[in-house]
């Protein structure tokens, strides 16, 4: 923080001059050079960049079964399960592919427990799962009620053989089979499966000195909403057993497995103690807590509804090709499976022995989980750092306290001046945010009108340093640049109220040279800000604006805050600058960069509802995130351009790199999407029975076409242009789970590859009203499908129950509501029922509502269906295979197969 000198001069004192700014020097010698300020310029982003390269590129050498031993991890070994899942296609819920997953899976396991040590007790389980339903409380499920059944779970349970005790204290480990069905999986999760399953081969070897066990939880149905978690947590009979959970998961492909996800400290330190590569970041759950990225893992489930303190990991590169064709083993980096089994494989051997960690893991469900949250992050992938969040508040009030009292103290000293001073140097900070994000947001709406795509850099993330990067860093300088022009405006004045005899050469010196402090120091109070909003918010990754405060703070004091209030400015030194963003540099620059590259893989797929966001939405997100970023970490660094030659080269260098950015994309040199970063394109054939109570006779069936990334569809269609698709808003669907208002309709040759057979039937079973109360039974036939999605229209249903062959499924209560529905999912095997009774309770003033009144609320359905066959008709198979090599399918839970029937009843039934 600044200190000691004053920044403005007594008028009760004769001014005493330093012999470095005297009347006969030459200042413009002290003009830091073009050079000086490119070669920084080039050092913070090199710096930036390599450190990213160490913290989240460097990867541990693949090991093969020979060089990890029989107690060792083997990537070879892993990656052969990985090839053979792989192999299978896409293995969703209830298809052949995923019954030979769990074959392969169980196979494997029974050779682990064979080839156990002597003194290892391997007991393995292929569980079948009964029908549940689960309404989770929060995140992406909240509104809707996932209902399952016919499951298979292969459980392995790995105990010391002599030890019984450690039956009843298990450390569970769980990862999912199943995959979407647009995907062969590679990543998500047949990695995880392939990592699981070395490591039980590794355990089984390790356990005979265990005090408790550990157990290997291989579920399916976490696709379609965490639903294996749930099954286990609820059904088996070893869940009671469970005292702690690691889940593994991936929402991209490869690179390192993150710790993103923990709850109590004393987990963290375990992990933290013997991780060999450690990788974690808390900054990854305060925006995945946020609900920035719409996502879930089974962590929840075992937080939620098991009460489980955990851990939870996940792979976050390449997120652009997350649930598409492309998540593909040639994408998997080599080393990326053994930094995670080498890690989990030492924590598991550690947590297993240590009688004190299963002692903290029993005790922490009778803990508020809140005392027991920790600040958690890593330093170059090689240290891991970790302190309760209690000890972090304490020593983030302490700096602010001190930074308060320093500022206020010289703030005093400078009187009216320095106040002035101040409050201009704040503008400063504003000016270089307004302006940063200004010219960065004109170039993201401009980007729609100049390029094929809104989003013309999926494919090449590096594009955003030139299309966004550029004209935000120059935003950021004009920002600054003007408020140190106001700053030596009011600095002039007073000097040379204070100072008349001042020669005007060394006036102006002495001013640029005060401007300039002022500025560097802006920088203290912008992080300031962020701290103290940090600390008060509880945001678990306030230590990076601790890191970006006291460094630079300390550097200042140390190599410029001088004890002499009357003594004259000297330029900022190099070297400060350097000791300012070392530590930044290093401890957040990395994270930085990776939080970016994210965002932009995360953009591909941010319409979930097709068409409803504007097609520059995207673009604004990550030109406003790339200009903020700027702006904080850019500060210090600017503060040294405002009296130097470099002005106009660091805006003609940043125009330049702007204009390349803005040709490559414009022109399609670089495509904005490539056959391995493809665009979220779906196809599906769509059977309509909505509008039989309308007076058809006959269900409409149409293929639709939409894309989860913003823009039209104009470039897909070019190939398509036999199948007489039209586009345009007029042509929504509702989807039950999603409403597409932007997509493509033909309805040329759809009448093949289904039957009337196969279209759900929802039956008004009894319409009563009694004691005031109206009660309404309807009975739901889904005919073939197994996967299907129920909206209910809570503008007129108080509540609902759900029967399944006279069992009361979904009971009474608790049944949150999103935009006026509650949806139900269900998700099942093979052998799943297909019919059930749903009873509705009408709310009381809604017993009598017209018809009229609820169309005009846009709720004119009382219940909506759609089921999901996975076929691929004629029709489909036709246009899959005339799309562009860029473009695949998009696969999550709530979105439809290839084949999807509609059918509902009016709210006048």
């Amino acid at each position: 923080m600044p200190r000691g000198r004053s920044s403005s001069v007594s008028t009760h004192e004769k001014p005493k001059i330093d012999e470095a700014v005297n009347t006969n020097e030459d200042y413009s010698k002290h003009r830091r050079t073009a050079y000086l300020l490119l070669g920084l310029l080039i050092v913070f982003l090199h710096g930036s960049w390599s450190v990213y390269r160490i913290q989240f590129a460097n990867l541990p050498l693949p090991l093969d079964a020979e060089q990890a031993g029989k107690r060792g991890f083997s990537e070879t070994s892993a990656l052969e399960h990985v090839k053979h899942l792989t192999g299978l296609g896409p293995h969703p819920v209830g298809s052949d592919s995923l019954d030979l997953a769990v074959q392969y899976v169980y196979a494997v396991a029974e050779k682990i427990k064979k080839t156990a040590h002597w003194e290892v007790d391997v007991q393995l389980e292929l569980f079948h799962t009964d029908i549940g339903a689960n309404r989770l409380a929060s995140g992406l499920f909240n509104g809707k009620t996932l209902m399952y059944s016919d499951l298979k779970h292969v459980i392995l349970r790995i105990v010391p053989k002599y030890l019984p005790e450690a039956e009843e204290n298990l450390i569970l480990v769980s990862s999912h089979i199943d995959t979407v069905s647009t995907t062969e999986g590679a990543g998500d999760c047949s990695s995880c499966v392939g990592v699981m399953l070395e490591l039980a081969r590794g355990v089984a070897q390790w356990a005979h000195g265990f005090k408790s066990g550990v157990l290997f939880l291989f579920n399916t149905g976490e696709e379609e909403g965490l639903d294996g978690a749930h099954s286990f947590i609820t059904q088996h009979p070893w869940r009671n057993l469970v005292r702690f959970a690691v889940d593994l998961e991936a929402m991209g492909i490869s690179g390192k497995s993150t710790l993103f996800q923990a709850t109590h400290h004393w987990a963290l330190e375990s992990f933290a103690a013997v991780a060999k590569y450690p990788s974690a970041q808390i900054a990854s759950q305060d925006v995945f807590r946020s609900g920035a990225i719409k996502s879930a893992t089974d962590f929840q489930i075992y937080q939620e509804v098991g009460g489980l303190p955990g851990l939870d990991f996940a792979y976050t590169d390449m997120t652009s090709i997350y649930h598409t064709k492309n998540d593909k083993m040639k994408h998997l980096k080599p080393g990326s499976l053994q930094h995670n089994g080498e890690n989990m494989l030492a924590f598991l051997v550690h947590a297993a022995t240590s009688p004190k960690f299963m002692k903290d893991a029993v005790q922490a469900k009778q803990e508020i989980t809140e005392q027991n949250k920790a600040v958690f992050f890593d330093v170059l992938g090689k240290y891991m750092v970790v302190y309760p969040q209690r000890l972090a508040t304490m020593f983030h009030n302490s700096i602010i306290f001190q930074s308060l009292l320093i500022w206020g103290t010289s703030l005093l000293m400078g009187g009216q001046s320095g106040i002035v001073s101040f409050g201009i140097s704040c503008l400063s900070i504003i000016l270089m945010f307004m302006f940063s994000i200004f010219l960065s947001v004109v170039v993201a709406f401009a980007l729609p009108h100049i390029c094929s795509f809104p989003v013309a850099y999926a494919a090449h993330p590096w594009l955003v340093v030139g299309l966004f990067g550029s004209p935000g860093l120059l935003g950021a300088f004009v920002g600054q640049h003007v408020g140190f022009i106001l700053l030596k405006r009011h600095l002039k004045h007073v000097y040379s109220r204070t100072k008349p005899g001042l020669a005007r050469n060394m006036l102006e010196h002495i001013v640029n040279l005060e401007a300039e402090r002022w500025i560097f120091k802006s920088g203290f109070v912008q992080w300031l800000i962020v701290l103290l909003l940090g600390t008060y918010l509880k945001v678990g990754s306030s230590y990076i604006a601790l890191i970006w405060l006291v460094s630079p703070a300390f550097a200042y004091g140390l190599m410029e805050a001088t004890l002499t209030p009357t003594r004259s400015p000297k330029q900022l030194k190099v070297v400060t600058l350097v000791l300012a963003l070392a530590a930044p540099v290093v401890s957040s620059a990395g994270l930085v960069i990776h939080m970016v590259d994210v965002i932009i893989g995360s953009i591909v797929r941010v319409d979930r509802n097709p068409g409803g966001l504007p097609d520059w939405l995207g673009n604004v997100a990550v030109a406003v995130a790339i200009a903020v970023v700027i702006c904080f970490t850019f500060v210090y660094l600017l503060s040294y351009a405002h009296i130097s030659g470099a002005k106009r080269s660091l805006a003609s260098l940043l125009c330049i790199f702007f204009g390349l950015a803005l040709a490559l994309v414009s022109t399609g040199i670089v495509p904005a999407f490539t056959e391995d970063i493809s665009r979220p394109v779906n196809v599906v054939h769509v059977v309509d029975a909505t509008t039989v109570n309308s007076g058809n006779t006959e269900p409409s069936s149409y293929i639709s076409l939409f894309s989860n990334t913003p823009g039209k569809l104009t470039r897909e269609l070019v190939d398509l242009k036999d199948e007489e698709f039209s586009c345009g808003r007029s042509k929504t669907i509702d989807f039950v789970t999603f409403t597409m208002k932007y997509g493509c309709l033909s309805y040329e040759g759809t009448s093949a590859g289904w039957s009337k057979s196969e279209v759900p039937v929802l039956n008004l079973e009894s319409d009563s009203v009694t004691d005031d109360a109206r009660r309404t039974v309807i009975s739901v036939d889904t005919k073939s499908s197994t996967r299907w999605s129920l909206a209910i229209n809570r503008h007129e249903i108080d509540d609902f129950t759900v029967q399944v062959d006279s069992e009361n499924l979904v009971i009474l209560g608790n049944k949150s509501v999103i935009d006026g529905w509650h949806t139900i999912q269900f998700a099942g095997g093979k052998n799943s029922p297909t019919k059930f009774q749903l009873t509705l309770f009408w709310l009381s003033n809604a017993k009598h509502s017209s018809p009229k009144q609820a169309k005009s609320e846009d709720h004119s359905f009382l219940v909506k269906l759609r089921t999901d066959v996975n076929r691929v008709t004629p029709k489909v198979g036709r246009v899959l295979e005339k799309l562009p090599g860029w473009c695949a399918p998009f696969g999550k839970s709530t979105s439809p197969y290839t084949l999807a029937f509609l059918t509902a009843l009016p709210v006048n039934i």
